[in-house]
């Protein structure tokens, strides 16, 4: 078996990005090229706090969560990347198109969150990304972000 590659593990994603359990849906970094594509992995588990009420007796992770990995990933992506945010500014989600849901996420599933830049005009960055769990599309979508205070 082939061995996954940490470019960011766990203590430096929590050095990048503001977000905390329970909110933080990044568990490490396997892939990144400057100012092209990042690929981001989120283990899914049983313990998530959201299974609880969604649904009681058949878990399924939420979909606009899917969508809160993703830019959790693309916010890593703009803030490593070189001339990107810019120091002491935070990455807000400004909006989100062409979303397409494919296949629900259960707990046990692993996600593979792949993000490209599409564009990058500050403060005002453009990615497009899918989540895969065990090589199939779940998720799809376009997401804009920008810098702010």
């Amino acid at each position: 078996m082939e061995e996954i590659k940490t470019v960011f593990d766990y203590a430096q994603i929590i050095e990048i990005i503001p977000h905390r359990y329970p909110f933080l849906f990044v568990d490490r970094i396997i892939e990144f090229e400057d100012n092209k594509k990042i690929v981001g992995i989120k283990n899914v588990t049983i313990n998530e706090p959201f299974f609880v009420g969604h649904f009681p007796g058949r878990p399924v992770m939420p979909g606009v969560l899917a969508l809160e990995a993703m830019a959790q990933v693309a916010a890593i992506f703009a803030i490593k990347s070189k001339d990107g945010v810019l120091p002491g500014k935070t990455v807000f989600l400004t909006g989100v198109n062409n979303v397409k849901w494919r296949k629900q996420i259960l707990p046990g599933d692993t996600l593979t969150i792949e993000m490209v830049s599409v564009k990058k005009r500050r403060p005002l960055w453009i990615m497009a990304g899918s989540v895969f769990v065990d090589g199939k599309q779940a998720v799809s979508a376009e997401i804009s972000a920008a810098e702010a205070d």
